[in-house]
């Protein structure tokens, strides 16, 4: 008897702590490819938030910069996370579609990185190969130079 008071006390608790809490849908709801394209900006000004930006300032609060350019406020954004968050496959389809924009900006910005090293080492190339060409020319005249010096001496012995 005691075993199955038990298992009933076990069952109840272990009930009552999962949650099938699907919360109604807003008015306002934000649409799917809105969210996407909201959470992959936050995600985005988040992880930025250490760099100085144009005015040299960090930790800078980006969001209300992102709510703005998406016309929207923080409010209507918490409600819509929140209905979304409690469809968790919807929730689910959403952050995939994010981490795949996030993984295409990483692609654009590591090959802007690897053009730019390029064209600095180019560059590089082009100021070293002047400065060579500067130095053979320094060196051209040089000899020319001492040639004249040494065909000038020759000459005053030959006169004399």
């Amino acid at each position: 008897m005691k075993n199955i008071i038990y298992i009933i006390v076990i069952s109840l608790i272990v009930a009552s702590c999962t949650s099938n809490t699907i919360l109604k849908k807003p008015k306002d709801l934000i649409p799917k490819n809105e969210m996407v394209a909201i959470i992959t900006d936050m995600l985005t000004a988040t992880s930025g938030h250490r760099i100085k930006n144009k005015n040299l300032k960090r930790n800078v609060n980006y969001f209300p910069l992102i709510f703005e350019k998406y016309h929207i406020d923080s409010t209507r954004f918490k409600n819509s996370n929140f209905y979304y968050t409690s469809k968790i496959d919807e929730y689910d389809v959403i952050l995939k579609e994010v981490k795949a924009r996030l993984t295409i900006q990483k692609k654009l910005v590591d090959s802007i990185r690897k053009a730019e090293d390029s064209i600095s080492k180019v560059k590089k190339y082009e100021a070293a190969q002047k400065k060579i060409k500067d130095m053979k020319s320094k060196q051209k005249r040089f000899l020319d130079s001492i040639k004249k010096i040494n065909s000038s001496k020759i000459k005053n012995k030959i006169k004399s």
